[in-house]
């Protein structure tokens, strides 16, 4: 009779990693490169007013910032007061109730957070806050500047 011997296989099981460490950088490198930290390009001046008593609120995607001011101009002039949503400047006041109805439909617990220029006319701010009265946004936050000790 004959003795027959299985054969067994000569390849091994493992994983290669010698090419791990560059998977990881390129996906590094990837999300870097493609992330956007979103910065709003003010186009109003804006000099807040100092206070003693402020809270820092801590969910800043629950924020949504309109900005009161003076217009910025080409060549260092300002312009009259001006409201800006985002990266837009609001002609229409009207328009602000629909923008924050917008933005509150899409996130009901939205926080307005109001910045406005020390020397802004106080009328443009009522004004602005009949509008978000009547978008029903009524968690409104006025940012201010830490007064200095």
């Amino acid at each position: 009779m004959a003795n027959f011997k299985k054969k067994q296989a000569g390849s091994k099981q493992e994983v290669p990693t010698s090419a791990m460490p560059d998977v990881v950088f390129m996906l590094l490198f990837f999300f870097m490169v493609t992330t956007v930290l979103r910065e709003v390009t003010l186009k109003v001046k804006l000099d807040l007013t100092q206070a003693s008593n402020i809270e820092k609120i801590e969910q800043k995607r629950l924020v949504s910032y309109i900005y009161m001011g003076p217009e910025r101009l080409p060549g260092n002039q300002i312009g009259e007061d001006k409201v800006q949503i985002d990266d837009a400047i609001v002609d229409d006041l009207g328009a602000i109730r629909n923008l924050m109805y917008d933005k509150l439909i899409e996130e009901p617990r939205l926080i307005v957070s109001l910045r406005v220029d020390q020397n802004s006319e106080f009328g443009l701010l009522t004004d602005v806050q009949k509008e978000l009265q009547q978008a029903g946004t009524f968690r409104i936050n006025y940012s201010t500047k830490r007064e200095a000790d």
